[in-house]
């Protein structure tokens, strides 16, 4: 019988290579992959005009497009991760002297309020010093991919021309959340964030999820098997890059992949779990900052998130 073609979008890292070169498929399915050099105009394109049958997406613009009834589901294969300690930098003429200076300031965002990073970071900023995030004016350079969401009243757009190293630099905002900017005046808001990160994670035992794969929710009414198939898919291409991790075959290995040896080293397990129950407490702790950053108003249930059939698979 003939395979059902998908067309899909994720973009090619270690442990979904396997699925993109085709070492690993799913069953009865063939993912036609389109290759979108900037991967957050993929999930704009998703969320705006359901334009993929499979995509990879931020968690966060995925639980808001949940929350305003978009029609696809998410699979708990959740393929990228990193740590936000460092997605926060300031000018260090502005005064701030620590973290929670930044409150009666104006602070910017890199694109929109609901963007992932921007998310965990400000979550580290009020879990771990204390912030009280309403006191700052998040200044954004971009709009939101769900275009339905309305942000809060702290939040506003960025002087039409003008960058956020330029307004960052020129002291229009005292900090920016969620790009790197190289400038004599400018340093991470969070001393020594790489150690802060790891510290975090040894402490708490999560390692915050970015993105995940979504699946357009007539697919998955149509073929009832084919969450679990992409799950498994997906799982096994991520179970061969984590075999190569472990055994040190991974030939110049990038940023992302000492990152997950590290992360590996501290935990002394998968450092990609994927499934519901394994990744439960830290999808509460990204809900939690949702909830508290009004991303989102109502509290979902965890296992109304993941298509029928995934919320008890684990790899």
């Amino acid at each position: 019988m003939a395979k059902v073609h998908l067309s899909a979008v994720s973009r090619t890292q270690g442990n979904n290579a396997a699925v993109k070169d085709g070492t690993v498929t799913p069953e009865g399915f063939e993912l036609d992959f389109t290759e979108v050099p900037v991967l957050v105009h993929a999930f704009r394109r998703m969320v705006r005009e359901l334009e993929f049958d499979v995509c990879e997406m931020a968690i966060t613009t995925y639980i808001c497009a949940r929350a305003h009834n978009k029609p696809f589901t998410a699979l708990p294969t959740f393929l990228v991760r990193g740590f936000h300690h460092d997605a926060v930098v300031y000018n260090t003429k502005s005064g701030i002297k620590s973290p929670k200076d930044i409150e009666g300031r104006r602070v910017g965002v890199n694109r929109g309020y609901t963007v992932t990073t921007g998310v965990w970071a400000r979550g580290i900023l009020e879990d771990e010093f204390g912030v009280d995030l309403e006191k700052v004016t998040w200044v954004l350079s971009g709009d939101e991919h769900v275009a339905e969401y309305q942000e809060p009243s702290n939040v506003v757009p960025l002087d039409p021309g003008k960058t956020l190293e330029e307004a960052l630099i020129s002291g229009d905002v005292d900090a920016v959340v969620g790009t790197e900017i190289e400038h004599p005046d400018v340093a991470h808001l969070i001393p020594n964030p790489k150690e802060r990160a790891y510290d975090a994670l040894r402490s708490t035992g999560i390692f915050p999820i970015n993105h995940l794969i979504v699946v357009k929710d007539e697919l998955l009414k149509k073929y009832p098997d084919l969450a679990a198939d992409l799950f498994y898919t997906f799982a096994r291409s991520k179970e061969l890059y984590v075999e190569k991790l472990r055994e040190g075959k991974i030939e110049n290995p990038t940023a992302t992949d000492k990152m997950h040896l590290k992360v590996m080293e501290i935990t002394g397990s998968d450092p990609l779990p994927y499934g519901v129950e394994k990744n439960r407490a830290t999808i509460e702790k990204l809900i939690d900052h949702a909830m508290s950053q009004s991303i989102i108003d109502k509290r979902p249930d965890i296992e109304s998130l993941f298509a029928a059939g995934t919320t008890t698979l684990n790899a």
